[in-house]
C-alpha cells in the first residue's frame, strides 16, 4: 500500500528543513480558544545565503533564481527538490526566490501572504503577487541587472518558455540570463539534502484505468502524425504514470515516480531507475517499451535529435520534436533548441483530463466511500467536543480522519495534507497543522476541514466547514453566500466550448453582491488515482483557464470560500464531473454541458441561514442530502452515533 509515503510531507523532510516546518499557530481572538504554545518558527538563512553568494561569485553570477518546481514542473515535490524552501525558510507550495549579492526576495500569492510573513527572516523581502504596485519576481529581477549583471538559473527547473521570456526581459535591461548546469542550492545543501526516493512502481490495472497503455500510445502516435512530428518527450510525472498505466510513490500524496518517456512513430522508451520496477511491472510493459536509466534522458534525446535531423530528407526537414509547454529549458536545449522543438499543450495531459467511463465510475464509487468516512469523522468529532468535552488539537482530528479512511476498500493514502483548522486558522487558506504548533479545536469557533484520499479507483478532495455550537450572524451569512455560489456553479448549464474562466463568476456572484470575495481559484482538475491538482482545465481567473474549454469526462472541484484574517474561514468543496445535459433549445446546434456531483457528505445545517436560500436552492439541498443518506447510510448500520448524525444533517429544510 502506498499510504506509507502518501502522507504528510514533513515526515519525509530532512532534519535541517523539517524542524522548521512549524505551521501557523495564529492566536485566536476568541477567548475560549486553547492554542498550542508556539508560533511558526523562522529559519535563520544568513549562513545559507552567505554560502550561496560565495558560489555565485566563483561562477561569475550576480543574481540567482530559485523556483519552487522540480525538473518536471511538479506542483508538489519530493523533499530532495525543496530548494526554494531550504534557501528561504518559507514552506508554502507556491513561491519563487531570487538572491543577489546584497538582497534576497521571495514572491508568493495571496494564499500564503500570512504564512510567508511569519516564516521569512530579516534577510528576505516579500513580494505579494497580485497586489497593486508590487513587482513580479521577473520584474524585480530585471530591475537588478543594470550594468551588465548575469542572472543564473538551473535550466532543469524552469520551463523553456519562461526562460525565453526572461532572456528577452533581462537583455533589454542590459543583463544576461544564463543556464548554470549545476544547482547551486544543492551544493549549499550538501550532504544534508535528502536522497532521491527509490520507491517501487505498481501497475494500475485495466479494471481501474479503463484503457490499455498500448491503446494510449496508439492515440498519442495519431496525434504525432497529425502534427507531422518526429516524436513527443513526456516530462510531467503524472503523464508518464497515466500513459503507461503505472503508479509510484516518489512524491508524498501524488502516486507518481521520477521518469521521462519518449514516444516516436517506431519506438517507446521509458526513462526510470530500473530497480523501481518489480517483475510484474516489467511483464506489464513487455517488449513494447525500452527501459533506460532516468539520468540518460538528456544524453539520449541529444543523440536522437541529431540522428533524426541528419537522416531527414526534404519531406522531413520541417518536422520537429514535440514537448509540453511545461518541459524544462534543459530538455529543450538537449533536443537542439527552438529550431528543433515545438512546444505545445501536452496531448497526454489533454487525454488524461478526459476520463473514460471506467474512471468516471471509479470516481463515483470512491466518493461514496470517502463521503461515508467524512460523515463518520464529523459525527465523532462533534460527539468528542460537545458530549464528551474532550480536548483535541487539529492534528488529532486529521489523524482520526485518516484512520477512518483507512478502513475503506481500495484506500491507498491521502491525496494531500489534511487541512484541519479551527477559528482563525481556518482563514489561512493552505493551513497545515503540526503537533506542537497547532490549535486545540474550539467547539465555539468555525472548523474547516479540507481533505482527500487516494483510492485505487479514484482521487477525492472535499472541504466542509462546520460549527458545533452557536455561530455568529456574519459566519452564517458568509457560509450561506458561499453555499449559494457552490450550488449555482454546480447547477450551471453551458454550451460546449465554454471555459472555466467564463464560469468563475457564477460561484462568486453572491459574495460580490455584498462586496466580498476570495483569493483563490474556484476549481481545479482532479486525476484518477493521480494528482489531486490536474491540468489543463480549471475554474478561475487565471489566463490558462480561458484557453481550454470544459469537456465531457472532466472531473473538477467546485470550491468557493470566504476568509476573514484572524477570525474565521469558510470553504465548501464538491467534486463534479462534466456531462452532457438536456435543454429545451440548442442555440447554434451546440451540445450543452453541465455537472454531476460525486462528493457525498452533508453541508452544515448549523451554519445555513435559511432566509437567504431560494425555494429552488432548498429543493436542491434536500435532494442532495437525500442522495447522501441513500448512498452512504449502509456504512453505519452498526454505528448509531453516525447514523443519528447523518439523519439530522440530511433532514429536509
Amino acid at each position: 500500500m502506498l499510504s506509507r509515503l502518501l502522507r504528510r510531507p514533513h515526515a519525509t523532510a530532512t532534519a535541517h528543513v523539517a524542524v522548521k516546518h512549524a505551521r501557523p499557530a495564529i492566536r485566536a481572538l476568541h477567548s475560549s480558544a486553547i492554542l498550542c504554545a508556539i508560533d511558526m518558527a523562522k529559519v535563520d538563512t544568513t549562513q545559507r545565503l552567505a554560502e550561496l553568494r560565495k558560489l555565485m561569485k566563483e561562477r561569475n553570477v550576480d543574481i540567482y533564481m530559485v523556483p519552487s518546481e522540480d525538473s518536471h514542473q511538479s506542483e508538489y515535490i519530493a523533499p530532495c527538490d525543496a530548494r526554494r524552501e531550504y534557501i528561504s525558510g518559507f514552506t508554502g507550495s507556491a513561491g519563487y526566490a531570487v538572491v543577489t549579492h546584497e538582497k534576497a526576495a521571495l514572491s508568493t500569492d495571496g494564499r500564503y501572504f500570512n504564512q510567508a510573513e511569519k516564516q521569512l527572516d530579516g534577510n528576505w523581502e516579500l513580494l505579494k503577487q497580485g497586489i497593486q504596485d508590487v513587482p513580479t519576481i521577473q520584474e524585480w529581477t530585471a530591475d537588478q541587472v543594470e550594468g551588465g549583471k548575469v542572472v543564473g538559473v538551473d535550466p532543469s527547473v524552469v520551463t523553456a518558455g519562461d526562460a525565453r521570456k526572461l532572456v528577452d526581459k533581462i537583455k533589454k535591461k542590459g543583463g544576461e540570463y544564463k543556464a548554470i548546469d549545476e544547482n547551486l542550492v544543492d551544493l549549499v545543501w550538501g550532504k544534508e539534502r535528502p536522497a532521491r526516493p527509490s520507491e517501487k512502481v505498481i501497475v494500475q490495472p485495466m479494471q481501474y484505468s479503463g484503457k490499455s497503455f498500448e491503446d494510449k500510445i496508439d492515440d498519442l502516435r495519431k496525434e504525432l502524425e497529425k502534427k507531422k512530428s518526429l516524436g513527443f518527450v513526456v516530462s510531467m510525472l503524472d503523464e508518464t504514470a497515466w500513459l503507461f498505466n503505472l503508479r509510484g510513490n516518489d512524491i508524498p500524496y501524488n502516486p507518481v515516480f521520477f521518469s521521462y518517456a519518449v514516444v516516436t512513430p517506431s519506438a517507446v522508451t521509458l526513462y526510470v531507475d530500473e530497480s523501481k520496477l518489480p517483475e510484474n511491472v516489467k511483464k506489464h510493459l513487455g517488449d513494447k517499451v525500452t527501459i533506460r536509466p532516468y539520468e540518460a534522458i538528456f544524453e539520449d534525446v541529444t543523440a536522437l535529435s541529431k540522428d533524426a535531423f541528419e537522416a531527414s530528407d526534404e519531406t522531413d526537414a520541417k518536422k520537429k520534436f514535440l514537448t509540453s509547454n511545461r518541459a524544462s529549458w534543459a530538455l529543450n536545449k538537449a533536443l537542439g533548441g527552438d529550431d528543433k522543438v515545438e512546444e505545445t499543450r501536452s496531448p497526454v495531459g489533454d487525454a488524461k483530463a478526459v476520463k473514460n467511463d471506467v474512471e468516471l465510475e471509479g470516481m463515483r464509487q470512491c466518493h461514496i466511500r470517502d463521503g461515508a468516512a467524512l460523515s463518520e469523522y464529523f459525527a465523532w468529532l462533534e460527539d468528542q467536543l460537545i458530549a464528551k468535552k474532550a480536548t483535541l488539537d487539529e492534528v488529532d482530528g486529521a489523524d482520526k480522519l485518516e484512520d477512518i479512511r483507512k478502513k475503506h476498500d481500495l484506500f491507498m493514502g491521502l491525496s494531500f495534507d489534511t487541512i484541519s483548522s479551527t477559528g482563525p486558522n481556518a482563514a489561512v487558506i493552505h493551513y497545515k497543522p503540526e503537533k506542537g504548533a497547532c490549535s486545540v479545536i474550539d467547539p465555539k469557533a468555525i472548523y474547516l476541514c479540507d481533505s482527500g484520499g487516494q483510492y485505487h479507483d479514484g482521487t477525492t478532495d472535499t472541504t466542509r466547514t462546520l460549527h458545533f455550537t452557536q455561530p455568529t450572524e456574519m459566519e452564517k451569512k458568509a457560509y450561506t453566500l458561499v453555499l449559494k455560489g457552490n450550488i449555482a456553479l454546480e447547477r450551471a448549464k453551458f454550451p460546449k466550448g465554454t471555459t472555466g474562466f467564463a464560469l468563475d463568476a457564477l460561484a462568486r456572484q453572491f459574495l460580490w453582491a455584498e462586496g466580498l470575495d476570495y483569493r483563490h481559484g474556484t476549481g481545479h482538475g482532479v486525476g484518477s488515482f493521480l494528482n489531486v491538482h490536474e491540468g489543463p482545465i480549471g475554474i478561475g481567473t487565471r489566463v490558462q483557464y480561458s484557453e481550454v474549454s470544459l469537456a465531457v469526462g472532466n472531473v473538477i472541484s467546485d470550491e468557493p470560500g470566504y476568509y476573514e484574517d484572524g477570525k474565521f474561514g469558510i470553504r465548501i468543496e464538491n467534486m463534479v464531473m462534466v456531462r452532457e445535459v438536456e435543454t429545451n433549445h440548442k442555440f447554434g446546434d451546440k451540445p450543452y454541458l453541465g455537472f454531476e456531483h460525486v462528493t457525498l457528505t452533508p453541508h452544515c445545517r448549523n451554519l445555513v441561514d435559511i432566509s437567504l436560500l431560494t425555494e429552488d436552492e432548498k429543493k436542491f439541498l434536500n435532494e442532495y442530502h437525500q442522495e447522501v443518506f441513500d448512498k452512504t447510510s449502509k456504512y453505519f448500520e452498526n454505528d448509531s452515533l453516525t447514523q443519528a448524525w447523518l439523519k439530522r444533517e440530511t433532514a429536509p429544510y
